[in-house]
């Protein structure tokens, strides 16, 4: 059995109608009548111990609903989920002694405290037996570069600062799973690097379960195995990352200038996808074919004055995908 497993999921929430005008407010009153929004329609996947999975979707897609069914904060309307064994939301207190959660845009720290004193908070609410938390502690001020600022009140840290602080807070007593919300967002490219080398450093040490919610992309290639995609409340991928690019992108591009005006691809594992002028972009899956192999038939036929090689943007990716609407 999986660490985490979703079967059949779905959440749908009830809809007041509103009309406008005094008397449809006074009759919504007598009678009032529901629309049904389903935030997760029929979501099924399972997550192993260890795995660092980025589960992404537009704003609404239904990513919150879906955390907050497994943080036990929602029930189901229908479905199964398990983590660890458990129901969440049968077993509350026990999922939520298990678990550490980070949202982006809101603090586990207190205002007036330093880092310390929240550290032996955190100690106390969570029953860490002293060794544990002597070691916890040392090992993410040092990973996370935390000395620093240890005796520094929480309002006068900076928000790099304060989301090392939330990070520290979230792992100190050891949770086998963690669901981090948007955990960079607002912070500039050095602190965006030091938590992406630390969740990654961490889930080495420790062999942590992560969940990641972004709309930062670079977050997911720099952290995570595994994407899950979703839009509409509905799965659209679930796979890993380099399948995800050959699938739906092509897995790489060629992008060359020919000393030709007319190209024809002189294989039918080269797709021309785009011109401009002498530029052109040619995709290949690597599965398919080698990059210099794609190279060689080209290079046998044309002359080329540049080019170069890269992989498919995951952004555009994505983006295609849900203008597409590609279920899967």
């Amino acid at each position: 059995m999986s660490f985490i497993e979703v079967e059949h999921l779905s959440k749908e929430f009830k809809i007041t109608k509103r009309e406008k005008g005094a008397l449809n407010a006074i009759k919504s009153m007598i009678h009032r009548e529901y629309t049904i929004k389903k935030a997760v329609d029929d979501i099924s996947f399972s997550v192993e111990q260890g795995e660092l999975v980025g589960y992404v979707g537009p704003n609404g897609a239904g990513k919150s609903t879906t955390i907050k069914m497994l943080s036990g904060i929602l029930t189901p309307t229908s479905g199964k989920v398990t983590v660890g064994g458990i129901v969440p939301y049968e077993n509350r207190k026990e999922n939520n002694m298990r678990m550490g959660v980070v949202f982006g845009q809101r603090s586990q720290l207190y205002w007036d405290l330093p880092m310390g004193e929240t550290f032996e908070l955190y100690k106390r609410m969570y029953k860490i037996d002293e060794e544990k938390f002597r070691r916890n502690v040392e090992f993410y001020t040092e990973l996370l570069d935390m000395k620093p600022f240890l005796n520094t009140p929480v309002r006068q840290l900076s928000l790099g600062q304060k989301m090392r602080g939330n990070i520290a807070i979230a792992l100190l007593h050891d949770p086998p799973i963690v669901y981090l919300d948007e955990p960079t967002i607002g912070l500039d490219v050095l602190a965006k690097s030091r938590i992406r080398t630390f969740i990654k450093e961490v889930n080495r040490e420790k062999n942590i379960t992560l969940i990641l919610t972004t709309h930062d992309m670079d977050d997911i290639e720099a952290i995570c195995n595994r994407l899950i995609l979703i839009d509409n409340g509905k799965k659209l991928y679930d796979g890993g990352l380099e399948e995800f690019r050959n699938t739906y992108a092509g897995g790489n591009l060629l992008v060359a200038d020919f000393d030709a005006d007319e190209v024809v691809m002189p294989d039918p594992r080269l797709k021309l996808i785009k011109e401009e002028g002498p530029r052109r972009w040619i995709s290949f899956r690597k599965d398919e074919i080698a990059p210099m192999e794609a190279l060689n038939l080209i290079t046998a036929r044309y002359q080329l004055s540049d080019f170069s090689m890269q992989e498919a943007d995951i952004v555009e990716t994505i983006k295609n995908i849900y203008e597409k609407k590609l279920h899967v």
